[in-house]
């Protein structure tokens, strides 16, 4: 058993872990980054990377089938689900492999182990190949160890009847019937992309409405989509269980006071995820944890404890990847000395469904509810020329300000293209930006981001293109 002497340890090689890893390195810390798994985390292998790439095959299947309008037929489509499966896999090697490059060309040592926490400033590490174990003394140690997903009772998750999104990922059919436990994010996303190969779909949502983290009106798009596409949404169930019978599984669920059962070929849980932060030691440090299990941390991205910090899914809501990235970062250059704190003014969201859905800054009820009397402005993508030129026309930018000095306090889409069009939004906030800022900038034409222009003029009453109310 060897001791290895580093200023910095980073525990976690996903995407808060090796971000700040690379940041290390590039600042001169002497740093270790240790993963027990795959480098890239859950986003790389495991969730963002691979669900895109499925996202984006069925969607290109699905626009392919609805083109005759278009002027364009195509045969009837074969789904080689194997065939996806490796294409996948070939794209999430690519950029695990990666990371692995960058992480060693910054000049952090990387490390394939399990960590296990043995006391302040000293960390186990236990290889799989049998090596023998190796002792990290380090002055500075970071808990990226990210989040899995919740488990509910009644459906064990085996990964062949009962999926969680891992699992799901890995489909090598096409199931005839899905039910999905939880309408949101994660859920939603999956349980669309085989909505477009022809399942039929089934969601069980607990609350009254699905996508409970966006704005009401967007998810209502949405919610619309999915029962076009032959799909059902079950609002206020509560999923109990499921039985066997006739080759198919039958989900019971408590619906209005009536227990109600669904057919499935495959059971998708997503319910949501619970924070990493037990089983390898970390409570011998005395780090505080909140009611969720979440590690508390400051600005600084700091524990209780002197010099352990945590970044990313193990530290809290949201739990998106660039999020944990820039947490990473900011650790990195705390750990090198500079006065640098987490001062992110937005996290901006996005959801791959079908419309998309990306947000940035307040909603509208948290914008009332912060004190803010507010002016909205909406341009909807079906009176968009670029939109209609794509044949995507569902949806809307919806622009929020504060109607005493029209800053912009939030930027919200629902329609094509909302994941790449949510950052002008981020920078707005961000800079702390007003309507004009926006109104006044001016935007290509033909594009999807004329539509946060207009939609910004619109909340100051000077749009061109939609119809104002006077101001």
């Amino acid at each position: 058993m060897a001791t290895i002497k580093k200023t910095a340890l980073v525990i976690g090689a996903g995407t808060g872990g090796y971000p700040c890893a690379i940041r290390l390195g590039q600042l001169g810390v002497d740093a270790m980054l240790v993963e027990k798994d795959q480098p890239g985390g859950v986003c790389l292998n495991w969730g963002c990377i691979p669900s895109k790439a499925l996202i984006s095959a069925t969607k290109l299947a699905h626009k392919a089938q609805h083109a005759e309008h278009m002027g364009l037929s195509f045969g009837a489509p074969t789904t080689d689900m194997p065939k996806m499966q490796v294409w996948k896999a070939g794209i999430v090697s690519k950029l695990t492999g990666g990371v692995k490059q960058l992480v060693k060309g910054s000049g952090t040592q990387y490390v394939s182990a399990t960590a296990e926490i043995l006391g302040p400033g000293r960390v186990k590490l236990t290889y799989a190949d049998g090596k023998p174990d190796d002792i990290v003394e380090c002055e500075h140690l970071v808990i990226a160890t990210g989040s899995v997903p919740i488990e509910i009772p009644g459906f064990g998750v085996d990964q062949v009847k009962v999926r969680d999104s891992t699992g799901a990922l890995e489909l090598d059919f096409v199931p005839e019937h899905m039910v999905c436990i939880g309408g949101g994010i994660i859920g939603l996303e999956l349980g669309q992309t085989f909505q477009r190969l022809g399942t039929k779909l089934t969601v069980l949502e607990g609350l009254d409405r699905i996508l409970s983290v966006c704005d009401k009106d967007l998810a209502q798009v949405v919610a619309r989509q999915i029962k076009q596409d032959g799909g059902e949404i079950v609002t206020n169930a509560m999923a109990k269980g499921y039985t066997e019978r006739d080759g198919k599984l039958w989900v019971r669920a408590e619906v209005g006071g009536q227990s109600k059962e669904y057919p499935a070929d495959v059971v998708l849980v997503a319910v949501g995820r619970r924070p990493v932060a037990k089983g390898f030691g970390l409570d011998k440090l005395g780090v505080e944890l909140d009611e969720r299990g979440f590690i508390k941390v400051d600005a600084r991205q700091q524990t209780n404890v002197a010099k352990v910090y945590a970044v990313g899914d193990v530290c809290g809501q949201p739990m998106l990847a660039h999020k944990a990235s820039h947490e990473g970062e900011v650790v990195a250059e705390v750990i090198a000395g500079k006065k640098t704190v987490n001062d992110a003014r937005t996290i901006p969201n996005v959801v791959f469904t079908e419309p998309e859905i990306a947000s940035a800054g307040l909603g509208e009820a948290e914008a009332k509810q912060a004190g803010h009397k507010i002016e909205i402005g909406k341009f909807p993508f079906s009176i968009s020329g670029r939109a209609m030129a794509i044949d995507e026309t569902n949806g809307f930018v919806k622009v929020i300000i504060d109607k005493s000095d029209n800053r912009v306090l939030g930027i919200h889409v629902v329609g094509p293209e909302a994941s790449d069009l949510i950052s002008e939004a981020a920078l707005a906030i961000e800079m702390g930006a007003f309507a004009e800022d926006i109104a006044l900038t001016v935007h290509p034409h033909p594009t999807l981001g004329e539509a946060v222009m207009e939609a910004a003029k619109h909340a100051l009453g000077e749009a061109i293109h939609v119809g104002n109310r006077r101001r």
